[in-house]
């Protein structure tokens, strides 16, 4: 399973944000073909209190091959063009893998 991560820095204006990414980004992003599930996290803080982190969105595709196929489609164009519209300041795109590993006792 590969995932593209989309990490938002504090917006200056939540709210606004807010309205935005849940009620138009998402329902783009939703639209992308390949894409198997969509993961968001609101983060609240860290352990050591602060962070100048906002949002981190976890977008699943079955392999780097659905990823980038995914991006060149009408939808995936739309999902980045509004993306870089609106928060482009904001936001760092990454592309991770999932490893797993073993619980140690």
């Amino acid at each position: 399973m590969v995932k593209l991560i989309a990490i938002y820095k504090q917006p200056e204006d939540p709210e606004q944000f807010d309205e935005h990414y849940f009620n138009t980004h998402t329902p783009l992003t939703q639209k992308i073909p390949g894409l198997r599930d969509m993961k968001v996290t609101k983060i609240v803080g860290s352990p050591m209190g602060k962070t100048d982190y906002y949002l981190l969105c976890e977008m699943f595709y079955d392999d780097h091959e659905s990823l980038q196929a995914a991006m060149k489609t009408d939808e995936g164009k739309a999902s980045g063009k509004d993306v870089m519209q609106f928060a482009g300041d904001l936001v760092t795109l990454v592309i991770g893998e999932e490893v797993h590993v073993e619980k140690v006792h």
